[in-house]
């Protein structure tokens, strides 16, 4: 599918945009590739763009004072991804962002989302659900973190991403429960 079409679709779930807006709506943003292991965004880095992903495995990650890696997102084809703390207060990157397998983006500025949201209503309405849904997200994901065992984790990340162990290296996928590979393995099996 072309990434017209892929972003049409999943814009048609929320916004209701005739033809000459949603031209206007996708004219804004750009098509980039990526390489596996290529990085989007780095720590310390200023940003201004978001990203939906067409195609490929992307994550986000912090990487704390002592080198330890915490997986926020595995942002998987029709998601979107940023460090969305940079990119809203024009604070510096904290949250990196680079590719697990190649990808193919659609990257959107903030001024370019910003003028979308003014000229289109359909296009505000349909960024405001994204980033309810986004909260509603992390929410979900933090008090799971905080109530659930790692074997319950595990599942329901398995249950929301069922490919995924076929593309995501498995210290990654421990990274993002937060426990050690040798944990996760015990738990595959």
């Amino acid at each position: 599918m072309q990434p017209k079409q892929i972003l049409r679709e999943h814009v048609a779930k929320i916004a209701k945009l005739n033809d000459e807006e949603f031209e206007n709506f996708f004219n804004r943003f750009e098509l980039r590739s990526y390489k596996k292991g290529q990085t989007i965004i780095a720590a310390g880095d200023s940003v201004d763009r978001e990203y939906f992903v067409l195609s490929g495995c992307l994550k986000s990650f912090y990487i704390n004072d002592d080198l330890k890696m915490f997986i926020l997102q595995f942002a998987m084809p029709t998601w979107w991804t940023s460090d969305y703390n940079a990119l809203y207060t024009n604070a510096k990157a904290t949250i990196s962002v680079d590719c697990i397998t190649d990808a193919e983006v659609l990257s959107l500025s903030n001024e370019n989302r910003e003028a979308l949201c003014r000229e289109i209503h359909q296009a505000e309405h349909f960024f405001r659900w994204r980033t309810n849904r986004g909260y509603v997200a992390s929410q979900k994901r933090l008090l799971s973190m905080m109530n659930n065992d790692v074997k319950h984790r595990y599942e329901e990340l398995m249950a929301q991403y069922p490919e995924l162990y076929q593309i995501v290296p498995k210290q990654l996928i421990a990274a993002y429960l937060g426990v050690s590979r040798e944990t996760l393995s015990r738990l595959h099996h």
